[in-house]
């Protein structure tokens, strides 16, 4: 007499049935990046901005401090790169802590090349 092969949950496959394996490639890929951006303008105060870097982005201070001079001597400046939904939600907390705060900073997203 032969032994019956279990199946997965321990338990044997019906008379006549068979198992089929299919090998495939993994299709999961890494998800598409974003860069967050702020860009410079003339009235939004470099404390503020070393504020929000701090605190929105988890920046060091001494990292704050240097990404919000390139931001005002360049025009704009990547705060950070992540997926999709973590930069939108980056882009909406940095509008709202602005408006909240009475300035004009612009924060924006694009996808990361």
């Amino acid at each position: 007499m032969s032994e019956k092969k279990k199946g997965p949950l321990g338990t044997e496959p019906p008379d006549g049935a068979r198992e089929t394996v299919l090998e495939r490639a993994p299709k999961t890929k890494k998800p598409k990046m974003y860069r967050v951006l702020l860009h410079n303008d003339d009235y939004t105060t470099m404390e503020f901005v070393v504020w929000v870097l701090k605190s929105v982005f988890r920046k060091s201070e001494a990292g704050a401090t240097h990404l919000m001079l390139t931001i005002h001597h360049k025009g704009k400046g990547i705060a950070g790169v992540y997926t999709r939904d973590i930069a939108e939600t980056k882009v909406g907390q940095v509008g709202d802590l602005a408006k909240e705060h009475g300035m004009p900073l612009m924060c924006t997203s694009e996808p990361d090349e």
